[in-house]
């Protein structure tokens, strides 16, 4: 007789959670043993309520094994390692294997952005690592499909482009008997491509810039991986392209650059936020060999010639219940900015349940498979909070939130009125009162009356601190 699903998902987390721990115990200067990075005053201070490490699924399978080989050789953080590999396998692989949420066909191609506290976080290394190990995999998918220079939207359907033919004139004697269809550029005929921005903040300062077309053109790379722009100028378009990105960028260059449009159109919702920072101090460096990586390369090819010939993905059966409790879970509301960067949780988790099962050579989604995933994406979601914390996106009734946890005894209208030097009208405190009631994020004591016997009311937050919301 087989085992409840529920039975058999929670099995296989102990089991998971069993590997890693015994890891740790095998080699706990992995992570956090006497070589860890000692952290300076300032440095607490900056990643206060810093994301607790991914949950030890997120390191199943063959991409985890990939994790554990070089971390001993780095300092990089070991969630930056892991992503940027599942990153890699998806695009080399290419737009074969998907998966299909209602009408909609989803492939195994991600964004994802690795956000340090500081420069020394170490993702420049996380990156040179995968890539040794995938230039063995497929060298020339090495050399030819990672590109870099994001500017405009122009540019990135370039890279990608169909031929492009021109209507011309066949001429006769001088006169036009009819017209033709001319090839004037061939196009690419490989349409995958891995963007690397080292320096995502650049690419942030291009999207800002007026007429700018590139955070609407990697949109449609994300959802359906057509792309075209109505600019007369630009007869390129691009049809069934297969995009990946990964960035790098600081906590403040983040911060600074990703204005409150791309927060809220759906561009920061297709990324992965990855929190990232080194796991040690290497003084002398690491010794990874090549002896260390063709084992696991060899696996790797194995798991990209199978990819290669899968078309539609789907869930086992086994977990259906599991699935329905997670996509309960993934589809709850959140309010304010971590709302609008986390609501793509449901494809996003499935692209990242894909390409573990892919990575197991397994067409179908297995509970491990969906393990794994939620296990990467909680780390995703803690990791936007930090970023972006709660904030709403609404200025008015943020600030009166930071007034409001500054004072846990509460304040009244004229108190709050004065949080803006009495600039902010009546009606525009009334309606940020509201919209945070609304989110439970404050609440109103019942009317009181001050020494003149007029009422007054008392205005404090719910939840959270002070510190907290700095």
């Amino acid at each position: 007789m087989s085992q409840p699903p529920r039975d058999r998902f929670a099995e296989l987390e102990a089991q998971h959670v069993g590997e890693w721990k015994n890891l740790l115990v095998a080699e706990p200067e992995l992570l956090d043993g006497e070589t860890a990075v000692e952290e300076t005053t300032a440095h607490r201070a900056s990643t206060r309520n810093w994301p607790e490490p991914p949950a030890a699924p997120a390191f199943h399978g063959l991409a985890g094994e990939i994790v554990h080989t070089i971390l001993p050789h780095t300092e990089s953080s070991p969630v930056a390692l892991l992503i940027q590999t599942l990153i890699c396998f998806g695009n080399v692989i290419g737009r074969t294997p998907y998966f299909v949420a209602e009408a909609s066909q989803h492939f195994t191609n991600l964004f994802a952005i690795l956000v340090g506290v500081t420069s020394v976080a170490r993702k420049g290394s996380s990156w040179a690592q995968i890539l040794r190990v995938f230039r063995v995999v497929d060298p020339e998918w090495a050399d030819r499909q990672i590109q870099s220079g994001l500017s405009s939207g122009e540019g990135l359907i370039w890279a990608v482009r169909d031929p492009i033919t021109k209507h011309e004139p066949i001429r006769e004697n001088g006169h036009v008997v009819g017209y033709q269809d001319v090839e004037i550029d061939a196009g690419i005929s490989d349409k995958r491509a891995l963007i690397f921005e080292s320096e995502f903040a650049s690419p942030l300062k291009m999207m800002a810039r007026d007429g700018n077309t590139l955070s609407v053109q990697i949109r449609q790379a994300w959802d359906t991986g057509d792309l075209r722009t109505m600019t007369k100028n630009c007869p390129a378009r691009a049809t069934g392209a297969y995009i990946s990105i990964v960035g790098h960028i600081t906590r403040n260059e983040l911060c600074r650059e990703l204005n409150s449009t791309d927060l809220g159109n759906g561009f920061a919702n297709r990324i992965l936020w990855i929190c990232t920072t080194r796991s040690k101090e290497l003084p002398e460096g690491g010794n990874l060999t090549d002896a260390d990586i063709v084992p696991l390369a060899k696996r790797l090819k194995d798991a990209v010639a199978f990819a290669r010939n899968v078309g539609e993905i789907k869930r086992d059966a086994a977990i259906k219940n599991p699935w329905a409790k997670t996509y309960h879970e993934l589809t709850a509301d959140t309010p304010g900015l971590l709302g609008a960067v986390t609501s793509r949780a449901v494809p996003q988790t499935m692209r990242l349940a894909c390409l573990y099962a892919l990575l197991d050579q397994s067409a179908v989604v297995r509970a491990e498979h969906l393990l794994a995933a939620v296990a990467l994406w909680e780390y995703c979601h803690s990791s936007a909070r930090f970023i972006f914390g709660d904030a709403l996106g609404d200025p008015t009734a943020d600030t009166i939130l930071r007034g409001l946890r500054d004072t846990p005894d509460g304040l009244d209208r004229t108190s709050i009125s004065s949080l803006f030097s009495r600039h902010a009208s009546a009606s525009e405190i009334s309606r940020a009162l509201s919209v945070l009631q609304e989110h439970g994020l404050a609440e109103v004591s019942p009317t009181s009356q001050d020494g003149a016997g007029r009422p007054t009311e008392i205005w404090t937050a719910v939840g959270g601190t002070a510190k907290e919301a700095k």
